[in-house]
């Protein structure tokens, strides 16, 4: 298996219509990434997280992997449900009080070969992250020649 990706989104009125699911297997199709699970969570003002239905489009196996790797968020684990490692993630930390949230694990196919070429010259990745928004802008304006963002 390839790199996998725990990628929490927040969604203020989530509006469900089935063009995340349609752009994950695009994606797929493209050898790109493999949605592997998907879990709608949402988390009431006073710090509880459980889980909510998926959309009748996404498949009723989904949620049991991510459940399973990060814990249960409907109150079987206290902690909220977490990731171990040098230091603790949590899902309860990710997932702001009063909203709703899709935790999905997503495997990098593109990434398999780089992954297996580092490891190979024997290298492991120390750190990875993404850019924010504001740092993404900071970036793309540094790129551009004139000042002018490149989009």
């Amino acid at each position: 298996m390839g790199p996998v990706q725990v990628l929490v989104v927040g969604f203020e009125h989530p509006a469900f219509s089935g063009e995340i699911l349609a752009e994950f297997t695009r994606l797929r199709q493209a050898g790109i990434v493999r949605l592997v699970d998907l879990l709608l969570v949402s988390r009431a003002e006073d710090g509880a997280v459980e889980t909510l239905p998926l959309p009748a489009d996404a498949g009723a196996e989904l949620g049991g992997l991510v459940a399973g790797l990060l814990g249960q968020p409907d109150g079987a684990n206290e902690t909220g449900a977490g990731l171990a490692g040098d230091a603790m993630w949590s899902l309860a930390d990710a997932v702001p009080p009063g909203s709703v949230a899709a935790v999905a694990l997503i495997e990098h196919l593109w990434a398999g070969p780089l992954t297996a070429a580092i490891r190979k010259a024997g290298g492991n990745p120390l750190e990875e992250t993404w850019l924010a928004p504001d740092d993404l802008a900071a970036l793309e304006a540094l790129m551009a020649p004139d000042g002018r963002p490149l989009r």
